[in-house]
């Protein structure tokens, strides 16, 4: 597959389009095995996602499953699914695929990947490797693709220095490239599989601390600028400690050298909720999906949606790779939604997990049950989505 630069080869995904048709997943049987569902295969053809077995337009609705970038950096498991048994896998993505999900992100922590600094954290009980944990995320990969749903693995977060808790970065660094080359490699095979390769691009600063907001969508691409360390909270005597940012070229690059060929996502920059010169900076390669971060407490709304993200997936598919609200259920998502659908935009909901007391949680366990949130998301995707119709 050759990958070259254009608008007709960016795909910008905003998950929520028209996929009111879409219940228990995009699902299509494998040929010569009608029994079992198999997961959409998309690529970017002139401009749009389609899945490459049929050629028809693919406009994906799911979810983030958060626990892999948290877990191993805290030392309580490789991630949620750990206590729940040998067959936690195959379980969890069964319940996702019954609420008519068709895709699943999955951020990932990159020190847990790679093994470095001292992640994953073994307890008096468990031994965790990088090994074990490369493990964990592709039996789970496995088990959501054997119910049909298309896998997004996101370089979410790292392990913070000296401490259990994860953290994200501003920008890559040169460990990005090494999680990429082996990440990619390992799923390059799997046409299911998307790479989201950097979750929220932040923080720009000098050596001693200043900003240098002129030169974003610069390093956002190319790289060279400094960022904090450990999301601004690591000081230093000039103010904070920094490390110079590697960019999305880096990214796209590392991943090209191993031979994958999937889309690969790239969020734009204010923790990817800018998308305003997405286009004129992003690399040359024809694989390539725009991803924005929808939250109603963050810049980008209405107006903006119908200003910059409207006229770019115009250009350029585009995948919302975060959406959430203060209140899911208030309205705000619903009206982001409808937008989504109006430009075949994709979306995908933050955020099923166990979190007491969170707004955005989908879902008040594992087994499944769930929130306000949940029950609306769920009626979305098996009935309809807003705005569907």
């Amino acid at each position: 597959m050759a990958h070259r630069r254009g608008a007709a080869g960016v795909v910008l995904l905003v998950l929520g389009g028209a996929l009111a048709s879409i219940a228990l997943g995009w699902v299509l049987s494998r040929p010569g095995d009608p029994d079992v569902f198999a997961a959409a295969e998309p690529v970017v053809r002139d401009g749009a996602l389609v899945d490459a077995r049929t050629g028809d337009p693919w406009v994906p609705q799911g979810l983030s499953w958060s626990g892999f970038e948290l877990a191993c950096a805290q030392g309580w498991g490789y991630s949620g699914l750990d206590p729940l048994g040998e067959d936690a896998e195959a379980e969890q993505a069964a319940l996702i695929a019954s609420w008519g999900a068709d895709t699943v992100r999955l951020p990932l922590n990159q020190d847990c990947w790679l093994g470095t600094r001292g992640a994953p954290v073994s307890d008096d009980f468990v031994e965790r490797t990088p090994q074990g944990y490369r493990r964990a995320v592709g039996r789970f990969v496995e088990a959501l693709h054997e119910e049909g749903l298309v896998v997004v693995l996101d370089l979410h977060t790292r392990k913070r220095i000296g401490s259990a808790a994860f953290g994200s970065m501003a920008m890559p660094d040169s460990e990005s490239l090494a999680f990429w080359r082996s990440v990619a490699a390992q799923y390059a095979d799997s046409p299911s599989v998307l790479f989201d390769a950097f979750h929220a691009p932040h923080s720009r600063v000098d050596a001693r601390g200043r900003s240098v907001l002129e030169l974003d969508w610069r390093c956002w691409s190319r790289g060279g600028c400094d960022v904090p360390v450990d999301d601004d909270r690591t000081p230093t005597r000039a103010g904070r400690a920094t490390y110079e940012a590697l960019g999305m070229d880096d990214l796209v690059d590392s991943i090209r050298r191993t031979g994958a060929e999937q889309p690969i996502l790239l969020s734009g920059l204010d923790r990817a909720n800018d998308l305003g010169s997405w286009l004129e900076w992003a690399p040359e390669d024809d694989q390539l999906v725009a991803a924005f971060h929808a939250y109603d407490t963050a810049d980008c709304g209405p107006t903006c949606w119908e200003e910059v993200i409207a006229p770019l997936s115009d250009l350029v598919p585009v995948l919302t790779t975060e959406l959430g609200a203060e209140d899911p259920t208030d309205g705000w998502v619903a009206d982001y939604l409808a937008f989504a659908e109006e430009h075949d935009i994709g979306s995908l909901l933050w955020v099923w997990a166990e979190r007491p007391g969170d707004p955005m949680a989908l879902v008040s366990d594992l087994e499944g049950t769930p929130t306000a949130w949940g029950e609306l998301a769920r009626r979305w995707w098996t009935d309809g989505l807003p705005g569907a119709g």
